[in-house]
């Protein structure tokens, strides 16, 4: 909500939800690890860094309607590393453990790439990706389902 509030000259609904949300997201790899100082950092640093990663999807633009990477996948990983600077417990934090949670971290990036590459060839062969323009048009809530779940106009 800071963030949206300096840089775009006030907070929105969506903007107040959205950030809630990526608070909870960068602290769920840190939960049990951290200090409540240390979460409300956290949750700062993942709030302001969600809210950019949001912004540069116009920039670079690619097609996110429910802010889902920027949100989920930017505060995910931030959660993942800042576990390792962050953590109370000598076991688990310091930089040994940062990059371990680095090498994690890549691990799964690449391994899920790979997945949704595979996955995503799949369906473009068989039952595709993109419905005819009318029925975009119309909304896929009525076209396949027979009803509207959000009245726009």
């Amino acid at each position: 909500m800071v963030a949206e509030w300096i840089m775009l000259g006030k907070p929105t609904a969506l903007g107040v939800g959205s950030g809630m949300v990526a608070g909870l997201v960068v602290i769920t790899p840190c939960a049990g690890h951290v200090s409540p100082g240390s979460a409300l950092l956290i949750g700062l640093i993942g709030g302001v860094a969600c809210f950019f990663a949001v912004l540069a999807k116009q920039k670079i633009k690619y097609d996110d309607s429910l802010d889902v990477v920027g949100v989920h996948g930017v505060g995910g990983a931030l959660g993942a590393l800042l576990v390792g600077l962050f953590a109370v417990r000598p076991v688990v934090g310091g930089m040994d453990q940062f990059m371990l949670q680095v090498q994690g971290l890549l691990a799964t990036g690449i391994y899920a790439f790979v997945c949704t590459i595979v996955i995503g060839m799949l369906i473009h062969k068989t039952i595709g990706f993109t419905v005819d323009a009318q029925t975009e048009d119309d909304g896929l809530d009525f076209s396949e389902h027979g009803e509207t779940a959000y009245r726009l106009t």
